[in-house]
């Protein structure tokens, strides 16, 4: 499970189709509709909110956002409205957003060169509306993987 903090429009269209199935599993988790993954550190961020279906359902609206620019067909109805807070911001450490792009570019310097190309070029990622950068280098639940 990856729950990207970096800006969603640097994901290709499997990233980004990946980040919805694996966002609304992370729904399921969060409301106990599962027996597995109820641990994973991804969903650490949310947990310590305090309502973590605002910040999952929230998360799931912006991947819509960026899903319907592109003119994809995502299913609305699987996000509870009643739950999102498009003024709800959550930190993220600085190291945290230049990690996870690192880890996208090695992800997609693999399977979509054109999009590799496209985003070498950027020194200081943006994180999803979502977040706010802070200081730090990565958050405390991330598994940092030796990047190629």
């Amino acid at each position: 499970m990856r729950l990207w903090s970096i800006e969603f429009s640097y994901l290709d269209t499997i990233g980004l189709i990946a980040l919805w199935r694996e966002s609304l599993l992370a729904k399921r988790v969060l409301e106990g509709r599962t027996k597995g993954y109820r641990n994973h550190p991804q969903l650490q961020r949310f947990k310590t909110l305090n309502d973590p279906l605002k910040g999952i359902n929230t998360y799931l609206y912006y991947v819509l956002e960026e899903a319907k620019s592109r003119g994809y067909g995502f299913d609305a109805r699987k996000i509870d409205y009643s739950r999102v807070d498009k003024r709800l911001r959550i930190s993220v450490k600085r190291g945290q957003v230049k990690y996870e792009f690192s880890l996208l570019l090695s992800k997609l310097a693999k399977r979509n060169a054109k999009q590799f190309e496209k985003l070498k070029g950027i020194t200081e990622p943006l994180p999803n509306v979502l977040f706010v950068q802070v200081d730090g280098g990565t958050e405390d639940w991330e598994r940092v993987k030796e990047l190629q």
